[in-house]
């Protein structure tokens, strides 16, 4: 399958909106973008060629390649039935960072982001090709138990999904669901799981009241708070902003901030700006392939690519 040379020139810094990692004032941030936005299209061979149904090689950046990985994506290709929806996607996922994947709807990011707890199994028809490894451990060898698997892995969805049981219930399920049941060991993964998740100050005095009484950021949090009790290998995020106020956002975003010194984050996220801010990595994707991946603030101002730039600058997506 023929695949399409690119041109990783240097291209002239692209801006975006992250306090971490700039200095720029709101207003030259603005004049920026304005100015790419309004730029003479460039040629896009590379995404030209995906719309073509071509085989394009992934830009990932030394940086990513010099880092450790935790979980390693290797040719990986996902079917609905017929329906191709991942093309071999290879991608090294950097331990205790936080990576971003970014791309239009329906590129493929939660389809990714699933197939690494196996969450795509559920759904009938689903079939894969190629390799994942999540600490040198095979994801998808005939001898994984997928249940064993899904407590190496802690999962955020869109939206809050708390149990009907009270906060300490929810927060200790997986530890309850694997048989442990000592009363100082559960007390104890529940203060620290809800530390961690900032949300140990709200709800102390409220450990027995139905966590369906909490606020929706609130909840957020809870889940976030059951997802790391088991410590998990990777902690796994899709869009979990999304059906949240701006300042229940903010809040999570700062313990994404808090929670990545002590876990990997994979996270998939529309918000441009959320993905500069929380991120050290960041996948942009399209149709289902991996076009370029790099460190953060090298895809928001410096792409080696024109399709990342004209993505991260709104000019298509």
């Amino acid at each position: 399958m023929q695949r399409t040379a690119v041109n990783t020139n240097d291209r002239a810094p692209v801006p975006r909106g992250d306090d971490r990692m700039g200095s720029d004032t709101p207003q030259s941030q603005a004049a920026l973008v304005d100015e790419a936005q309004n730029r003479p299209q460039a040629a896009t061979p590379v995404i030209d060629a995906i719309r073509r149904g071509e085989s394009v090689e992934t830009l990932t950046h030394d940086e990513v390649r010099a880092e450790q990985p935790v979980l390693t994506i290797e040719n990986f290709r996902l079917y609905y039935g017929a329906a191709q929806a991942l093309f071999d996607v290879n991608m090294p996922v950097a331990r205790g960072k936080v990576t971003a994947l970014i791309g239009p709807s329906g590129c493929g990011k939660s389809t990714l982001l699933r197939s690494v707890n196996r969450l795509n199994d559920l759904i009938d028809g689903v079939r894969v090709e190629g390799a994942m490894h999540l600490n040198e451990r095979s994801v998808y060898s005939p001898e994984v138990d997928v249940i064993e698997l899904r407590k190496r892995l802690g999962m955020v969805f869109q939206k809050p999904n708390p149990f009907p049981m009270s906060v300490y219930e929810n927060v200790i399920y997986p530890l309850r669901i694997d048989g442990e049941n000592r009363r100082k060991v559960l007390d104890e993964a529940c203060e620290r799981a809800l530390r961690a998740s900032a949300l140990w100050e709200e709800a102390k005095d409220r450990l027995k009241d139905s966590a369906l009484g909490l606020s929706g950021g609130q909840q957020q949090r809870l889940c976030i708070a059951r997802a790391v009790v088991a410590d998990p290998e990777i902690l796994l995020m899709d869009e979990p902003c999304s059906a949240l106020d701006p300042v229940a956002t903010i809040k999570i975003e700062e313990l994404i901030h808090e929670v990545s010194k002590r876990y990997t984050v994979l996270i998939v996220t529309h918000n441009m700006q959320q993905a500069a801010r929380v991120s050290d990595y960041t996948a942009f994707m399209y149709l289902g392939r991996l076009v370029e991946y790099g460190p953060t603030e090298t895809i928001f101002r410096t792409p080696k690519l024109v399709e990342t730039e004209q993505y991260v600058t709104g000019r298509f997506g």
